[in-house]
């Protein structure tokens, strides 16, 4: 193999490589504005903006099972 042709090579991987990293920053930065949005409802909506993610925890788990069951059909996770 000639180094013209392995220097090609290398060049397609780097970009190949650099292609992913910039989707899979692209998908975190999603993911962390979603985060963030929901964690303001979150607040919003059950006035939480003065507890500790712990005390946010704790509330949420009482809660949890009743509201996963009573949930409408439109929110419920596709099986």
């Amino acid at each position: 193999m000639s180094n013209e042709k392995l220097n090609s090579l290398i060049a397609k991987k780097n970009r190949i490589e650099l292609s992913i990293n910039k989707e899979n920053n692209q998908a975190r930065k999603e993911r962390t504005r979603r985060l963030i949005q929901k964690g303001a409802l979150l607040e919003k909506y059950f006035e939480l903006d003065e507890k500790s993610v712990e005390e946010t925890e704790e509330l949420l788990k009482i809660f949890s099972s009743y509201i996963n069951e009573n949930k409408p059909k439109k929110f419920k996770k596709e099986e």
